[in-house]
């Protein structure tokens, strides 16, 4: 296989250490064959142990890659993500009642996220789902898949339900006009918001929020639908440009953006299909459920995800995993860190909720501040909350 380009500003630089790109520490590795895409001329693959390493971070011009990515349309190469589908005719009502989504009656043809909790309501595994056509499709990230798949392999019992390993790969459509390339999808329309549309020839197209698609193929695949969507007009885009869109949209990344503390109120992960949450409040029977439930109707959780705007005069940046500090108190944990083509360096970050948005913070030896936007609002008193209060005469 060709060598993937070599990035100057990346050579002989550790991860935590890169100018302008992803830095990372801990959290999520893939150890997958690197993908077939990375012979496009001009890509330059993840950095290795990071969770993009099989993958192209670039292809040469990370920020018109954005560009492209927000107002035309870019096709991303995400197949280091790991997928398995799950057939039998009580799939769904089988993992509705071990997952954190309502998906008893998930219509064929739509989609949906969902969690997998610990005991104790934290975050293990977060993945999108797909039921097409009598398979149920689940796709996670990769160093989580095999944990995924062992246990929903264990909690099957004597459910008609047979989850396995698929051999597919995820390419992720971006962009305003990702219309223009139907012809070459061999599709008539788009499908809507969670909906997904079979494909010729095998897989399936999905929408995610923002203008976001996934196509689900077979691995084998890849390269020839690689092919026919870049000859159609989308531009090639690395993972540099999928992670600072999702960043600035604060959608979390499991394993990256969260720790082993994380709880889903505080990723922003509350809410049904409709809502574009991975946790439905009106349902029960799954692991970890407690939590979700005492937090929603008695408490406020720790930590908000939130948008930090980083210094951009120094050359390093800091890592994932960072401590974020105010007055040399550690207030919070940094998340994925990356460079985005208007808004510069950004980042998301697990804070403490009583610090306030204007808190001047520092991450590694870069000063940092809080997007006042991106606070979560914190006005109203829980049901829950309420009616204690009401018991005790306040």
């Amino acid at each position: 296989m060709p060598t993937a380009a070599v990035d100057p500003t990346r050579r002989d630089r550790p991860p935590s250490a890169r100018a302008g790109g992803h830095a990372y520490s801990g959290g999520v590795s893939v150890d997958v064959a690197p993908s077939p895409v990375l012979q496009t001329p001009g890509a330059v693959a993840g950095a290795p142990g990071s969770p993009d390493a099989a993958v192209a971070w670039h292809y040469g011009d990370p920020f018109g890659e954005q560009k492209a990515a927000a107002q035309r349309v870019a096709v991303v190469d995400r197949s280091h993500r790991s997928v398995s589908r799950i057939t039998g005719a009580e799939r769904l009502s089988w993992l509705h009642t071990i997952t954190s989504q309502h998906i008893a009656n998930l219509p064929d043809g739509h989609s949906a996220e969902s969690l997998d909790l610990d005991l104790n309501g934290r975050v293990l595994h977060h993945f999108v789902l797909t039921d097409l056509d009598g398979t149920l499709w689940l796709d996670t990230e990769g160093g989580h898949g095999t944990e995924l798949l062992g246990f929903l392999q264990k909690m099957v019992f004597w459910a008609d339900a047979k989850p396995e390993a698929a051999d597919f790969a995820v390419l992720s459509l971006l962009g305003p006009e990702t219309d223009t390339l139907l012809p070459a999808l061999g599709l008539g329309e788009l499908p809507g918001l969670y909906a997904a549309a079979a494909l010729p020839g095998g897989g399936f197209l999905r929408r995610m929020p923002g203008d976001s698609f996934d196509l689900l193929i077979p691995r084998a695949d890849l390269a020839a639908w690689w092919t026919k969507l870049t000859s159609a007009g989308a531009r090639p885009a690395g993972m540099w440009a999928y992670e600072a869109l999702r960043v600035a949209a604060l959608r979390p990344r499991v394993g990256v953006d969260t720790d082993e503390r994380t709880i889903p109120h505080e990723a922003r992960w509350i809410g049904g299909v409709e809502e574009q949450g991975a946790v439905h409040l009106n349902k029960g029977c799954y692991r970890g459920q407690e939590t979700v439930a005492r937090v929603h109707n008695l408490g406020k959780p720790p930590r908000n995800l939130v948008l930090l705007h980083l210094d951009g005069s120094a050359d390093e940046r800091p890592a994932t995993g960072d401590d974020v500090t105010a007055g040399g108190r550690t207030v919070g944990r940094l998340g994925t860190v990356v460079d985005h083509y208007e808004l510069g360096p950004i980042a998301l970050a697990l804070v403490k909720r009583s610090v306030p948005a204007g808190t001047e913070l520092v991450v590694g030896s870069m000063a940092a501040a809080i997007d006042p936007d991106s606070v979560p609002s914190d006005e109203g008193v829980q049901a829950g909350r309420a009616a204690v209060d009401r018991l005790r005469g306040r």
